[in-house]
């Protein structure tokens, strides 16, 4: 199909405008809500939420924070990593994933990726515990669980936590059991770009644990359980009422959002297999794994010549972005850990083949096929 048998259309990657106009009455009303009651900071709205992400999670305690990078923070700090600890986790994902790990003076001990789902190669994580060890921290990258009954069987016979970073994953299942209850506590984000995603920055911790929660608790009010008395050097991350409330109102849309975005991936899967590109070796679709719910924060693909084809599909109006263009072990601020390129392989050639397109709920086919079309015809070219 050529540029000009096809009306340029112009496709975000990302369209909040859409969602916000099914909503917006309901999230308007929600705010106006709060801002009647002047309770801003954990009040009536955030211990709702809670009650009721920790529901839709299935696990007894969820617990509101500022960011999804806090959360990360908190659940290695309630987990006691300290100075000296090391920690398991990914190189192919977002920074506060490591960058949480190393504020708490603990080394991230990077493990390589799946080449097909992106996320934490279980079968080489053994190798990478060690005495020091606290604990392995996983990656559901782009809202698909990574193989935990593995991970977990490890960790039990090292006695070491395991902490999800679900941060892209609200809603994804793995064997049936949500994201959130598949380790000893989960992180999720509440970023507006997420599934789930707020007026701003917002996060939340899931836990089974009952003195877990406690102390997290605690650590998102500067340590203490009661005001002005302080067990713990904790943070200032709490969740405001605002964001509570926009979040609620979001939550009873999620599982048909994330639906539709299923749906969408399913066409992209028909509509790529149409085409001779997958076939060529010049795509490669997200792979799902059996008995996974594969909620689609991004709908990532790998192709030759990416940053030519993210140029050619902004030239045709159509939104991409890149998750992640250079592996954690090769960032500057981790050189200090003395890994080099080549030492993970998968991670890094991801790292210059992933390509992020459009996936959000109120895509529709005629969109779709537009986006492929286009690129059937840069690789025509």
């Amino acid at each position: 199909m050529s540029e000009n048998t096809q009306m340029r259309r112009e496709i975000p990657i990302l369209d909040l405008f859409s969602q916000y106009s099914e909503i917006g009455q309901e999230t308007e009303a929600a705010v106006l809500t709060v801002l009647r009651s002047q309770q801003y900071i954990l009040g009536p709205a955030v211990k709702e939420l809670e009650k009721e992400l920790a529901a839709y999670c299935n696990t007894a305690y969820a617990i509101g924070c500022a960011s999804g990078s806090d959360a990360i923070l908190l659940a290695l700090m309630a987990s006691d990593v300290d100075e000296g600890d090391e920690v398991i986790t990914t190189p192919y994902t977002f920074f506060a994933t490591a960058g949480s790990i190393a504020r708490l003076g603990a080394t991230p001990v990077f493990v390589d990726i799946e080449a097909d789902t992106f996320n934490i190669n279980v079968s080489e994580i053994e190798a990478r515990i060690s005495a020091k060890t606290k604990a392995i921290l996983p990656v559901h990258l782009f809202g698909q669980c990574a193989d935990m009954d593995e991970i977990n069987a490890l960790a039990a016979g090292h006695q070491i936590a395991v902490i999800e970073d679900a941060a892209q994953a609200i809603g994804a299942e793995y064997q049936g059991r949500r994201a959130g209850s598949l380790g000893k506590v989960a992180a999720f984000s509440f970023y507006p770009s997420k599934n789930l995603g707020g007026a701003g920055d917002g996060g939340l911790l899931t836990t089974d644990d009952a003195q877990l929660a406690e102390k997290l608790f605690a650590l998102r009010t500067h340590g203490a359980k009661r005001k002005y008395f302080h067990d713990y050097v904790g943070l200032n991350s709490r969740l405001d009422s605002l964001q509570a409330a926009i979040l609620r109102v979001k939550l009873s849309y999620l599982d048909g959002w994330s639906d539709k975005r299923r749906k969408n991936a399913e066409t992209y899967g028909r509509l790529f297999t149409a085409t001779d590109l997958v076939e060529r070796g010049v795509v490669q679709l997200p792979v799902l794994r059996e008995e996974r719910r594969h909620v689609f924060n991004q709908y990532v693909i790998l192709v030759d010549r990416r940053d030519e084809l993210k140029d050619w599909l902004k030239a045709q109006g159509i939104g991409t972005e890149i998750y992640y263009p250079l592996s954690l072990h090769e960032q500057v601020c981790f050189q200090y850990l003395g890994y080099k390129t080549g030492d993970f392989p998968v991670s890094e050639s991801a790292a210059q083949r992933s390509l992020a397109i459009p996936i959000y709920p109120e895509l529709n086919d005629e969109d779709q096929r537009y986006i492929v079309s286009m690129m059937q015809e840069f690789y025509n070219r």
